[in-house]
């Protein structure tokens, strides 16, 4: 008996363990995929580097006391899986484009940064660009001063070449 306390427990704490370690976990529930859904689903979160598990909701409950995030708990009722990564938009991006054409897929809320999120909050943070996009649209930013300034001085250069013909 006191073999599977101690494996529960050990649980617990490896659950723990992921909301501590993760910038967002998303918990949804998966009610209604079929078993090609899912794979095609945990194929996506797994090429993002995403980890989908399946827990109990008592041991998913013990974990997130032992963290602080106890507002989390209204979301744990029926079968749910919780997606967890060290990308804070990848989880929450992929699951809501996933929910779009799968109407079975629901989220329903999950930790950002440490902090309980809502619904709404997880589905702001699916609209997000990933890094690679935030640091493209960082550089347009960036580069749009030096290029309206190439056209000033080109539109200065032609205009004196027009004067001076």
């Amino acid at each position: 008996m006191s073999g599977i306390i101690e494996q529960k427990k050990q649980l617990v704490e490896e659950i723990a363990d992921k909301f501590r370690n993760c910038q967002t976990a998303v918990v949804v529930d998966y009610r209604g995929l079929d078993v090609s859904e899912v794979t095609e689903l945990r194929k996506q979160l797994r090429e993002a580097g995403v980890e989908f598990k399946v827990y109990k909701n008592t041991m998913v409950r013990r974990a997130i006391e032992s963290v602080e995030l106890n507002e989390l708990s209204e979301v744990l009722t029926g079968p749910n899986a919780i997606a967890f990564s060290e990308d804070v938009v990848a989880p929450a991006r992929i699951l809501n484009n996933f929910s779009k054409e799968h109407e079975a897929l629901e989220l329903k809320g999950g930790i950002i940064e440490g902090n309980v999120a809502s619904l709404d909050q997880i589905k702001e943070l699916a609209d997000l660009p990933n890094y690679e996009g935030m640091v493209s649209m960082l550089l347009s930013v960036l580069q749009a001063p030096v290029r309206n300034l190439a056209y000033a001085t080109k539109a200065v250069a032609e205009q004196k070449e027009e004067q001076g013909a």
